[in-house]
């Protein structure tokens, strides 16, 4: 009898089943158009009914089959030869067979990280832009380059299947995917001409240890208890989940990706209205983040309203409304009309300034309401020193300012592309609470939920674009000299394959505000190198210090590409710039030595400025002169007679003033382990 298979797309989940209720569950990694790791031993698993044969039969002669274990799972290994395709792949169980297609053989890289990583090809506009972008997609023809986007989740424990599909790269399908991983994976695939496999896995505005499992992040005594806490409080996690999910829901991922986010229904429509009676709401004080209050972590749609009085003189007037950033999305409302609203993504750092018609300012009172859309990362009306006001158009002088307290009603949660209306009467606040914080920035969620998923499938290595939400607090920039290194030990040490080449971003110069220190992040970046193969793609001159996701992601994934092609691949090439070595002192001159200054050493001051500082014993740095003797820095100030200390791009604006005669820029570096 032949058997019925099921394709359930939204959780790519492929089932087969008969009578006898045998079934084959595969993870969704395993779809047509897959990319395998060319001439090895590459995994394949599932599960079936315990006791059953499965047998895995490949298109290019390899086969293997095993007895399905008594806790469901399966595994076998299967050979792959040089790279080519396209191939067939059967896996079977009894009579049921699922077949995959157009499978091909070649290079497989994990691409993960945060937005940095994530920022697609057609960017995030109008504030975040990819350069070229509307060239370099035009020109995205390579069916023999795949593309797998693992779907945002999180979770308490360890998850089997992920959410994805396997797709040829075609204009089409890499508008959406990672600049960074296709930029990267490009530049292999012209080098070595071989199919390529990029996975990506990213979510932006996350930390590093989201992405650490609790075993290991249990390592560091900073992170011990928040980790067991999370894995031994998976039940009532699950029971929260289980109450959200009771709830409508609206599935943002079968809508029209053009208007994703139109014309949701809630049961709020009414909230909009100048009567509505919002005497029960709870307050908030804008500007902030929602998720800073006591309102909670979550993301979903909230409401706010606000009413105010305005002088009899502006009754009739056309006004102007400025409520500064919203992040997501908004829609707004005056006195029950709209009045202005961005429903599409990329504008969370947009301000908002809304004309209000003449036409409805019909009296001194005035109802503002907002319906908030937060998809990913903080949600709201939100900004350090935004001016929230409203002031006649005529006159931009005489104004009333709208920070303050607002009233606020949560009406949906959004989760894995699906809001789960709560509605309009306070439902949201029946939520089950937890002992401890859950979201997707939680310590292991992120290994749990999007990495666990896509282990033990076979990779070549993995690229790396992470560290800017490390940079705003102690416990995140001090720690992340251990937290990195303790990361791609997890994932070698998970994934079995050895050390497997891990190859990373150093983040750019941003300007992080005064509480920010992602210098130190650098550092620990740099330092991270003494980790065996590794590699670190230097940023400090193709940032912008005004935008944190810097438009040039072409240099970033070439700089990561050059690291693959000699260290991995073998080709012969400059793949760093100059990297600390060590330091001498002669004198009154600190004199450093680095690798690989292939051509020797270039130095190129900004605005007169070197960007080394120097110290005494004193460790009081002051700004340092420099000159090339050889190929190494000699590094002075008439200010210190006795050097003890240099540091080099020191700041988290500092740009690169040092490269090599290939171009490539010199790493953030210091001398020293002073605390402060």
């Amino acid at each position: 009898m032949k058997a019925v298979i099921f394709l359930f797309a939204l959780a790519s989940v492929v089932r087969a089943q008969v009578p006898s209720s045998r079934y084959l569950e595969m993870p969704a990694l395993f779809s047509d158009n897959m990319v395998l790791q060319q001439k090895s031993n590459v995994p394949v698993w599932g599960k079936a009914l315990p006791g059953e044969q499965v047998a895995v039969k490949a298109g290019w002669g390899a086969a293997a089959s095993t007895t399905v274990n008594p806790d469901s799972s399966w595994e076998v290994h299967l050979k792959t030869v040089k790279a080519g395709g396209p191939y067939e792949m059967r896996v079977m169980v009894g009579d049921s067979t699922v077949v995959y297609k157009n499978v091909m053989l070649g290079e497989v890289w994990l691409c993960s990280g945060q937005s940095n990583m994530e920022i697609p090809m057609e960017g995030w506009p109008p504030q975040y832009p990819i350069r070229n972008s509307a060239e370099e997609i035009r020109n995205a023809d390579y069916p023999d380059i795949r593309l797998f986007h693992v779907a945002r989740d999180f979770s308490a424990n360890p998850q089997f299947n992920c959410v994805g599909t396997w797709n040829e790269c075609n204009p089409t399908t890499v508008a959406s995917f990672s600049a960074v991983g296709y930029f990267f994976g490009r530049e292999l695939y012209e080098k070595l001409h071989v199919p390529i496999g990029l996975i990506m896995s990213v979510w932006g505005g996350t930390k590093i240890q989201p992405w650490i499992s609790a075993g290991y992040l249990s390592e560091l005594p900073d992170y011990k208890t928040i980790a067991q806490q999370i894995e031994h409080g998976a039940g009532l996690v699950a029971a929260q989940k289980a109450w959200i999910h009771s709830h409508p829901v609206i599935n943002t991922a079968t809508r029209n990706p053009d208007s994703m986010y139109v014309g949701l229904n809630f049961g709020d429509a009414a909230l909009s209205g100048k009567n509505y009676n919002d005497s029960s709401w709870k307050t908030m004080k804008l500007p902030v983040y929602w998720q800073m209050t006591s309102a909670g972590m979550f993301n979903g749609a909230v409401w706010f309203r606000k009413n105010i009085q305005i002088p009899k003189s502006w009754v009739g007037s056309t006004l102007v409304l400025h409520l500064g950033p919203i992040d997501d999305m908004d829609e707004t409302w005056v006195n029950g009309t709209k009045v202005g609203g961005y429903l599409t993504t990329g504008y969370y750092a947009y301000p908002r300034v809304y004309d209000v018609p003449a036409d409805i300012v019909t009296d001194t009172s005035l109802t503002i309401a907002v319906r908030v859309l937060d998809i990913g990362g903080f949600g709201g009306i939100w900004g350090d020193g935004v001016k929230m006001e409203i002031n006649p158009k005529s006159d931009s002088s005489q104004t009333i300012p709208l920070s303050g307290e607002w009233k606020y009603m949560p009406v949906a949660e959004f989760t894995n592309s699906k809001f789960y209306v709560y509605g309009p009467d306070g439902e949201f606040y029946d939520r089950p609470r937890l002992p401890f914080r859950f979201d997707y920035d939680s310590p292991t969620v992120l290994f749990n939920g999007m990495i666990a998923p896509i282990i033990p499938y076979h990779i070549r290595g993995v690229i790396w674009y992470q560290g800017e939400s490390n940079s705003g607090t102690p416990g995140d920039y001090n720690n992340y000299k251990y937290l990195f290194p303790l990361l791609i030990k997890n994932w070698r040490a998970d994934w079995k394959e050895g050390d497997f080449p891990f190859y990373w971003v150093q983040i750019a110069p941003f300007n992080y505000g005064p509480s920010g220190k992602s210098y130190i992040v650098r550092d620990a970046q740099r330092r991270t190198l003494s980790v065996p193969n590794t590699g670190m793609a230097v940023t400090l001159d193709i940032g912008t210090v005004d935008n944190i996701h810097p438009p040039d992601k072409q240099d970033v994934g070439h700089r990561l590409a050059l690291w693959a092609l000699d260290k991995t691949y073998g080709k012969r090439l400059v793949y760093s710039g100059p990297l600390y070595r060590s330091m001498r002192v002669e004198g009154d001159k600190a004199i450093i030595s680095f690798r690989d200054v292939d051509g020797g050493l270039v130095y190129k001051p900004l605005d007169g400025k070197s960007n080394f500082i120097i110290a005494g014993k004193d460790s009081s740095f002051v700004d340092a002169d420099v000159k090339i003797v050889g190929r190494t820095l000699v590094v002075y100030s008439p200010e210190v007679k006795h050097p003890v200390a240099v540091r080099y791009a020191w700041g988290n604006t500092d740009e690169a003033t040092l490269f090599n005669k290939a171009g490539l820029p010199a790493s953030t570096f210091r001398t020293d382990d002073w605390p402060r």
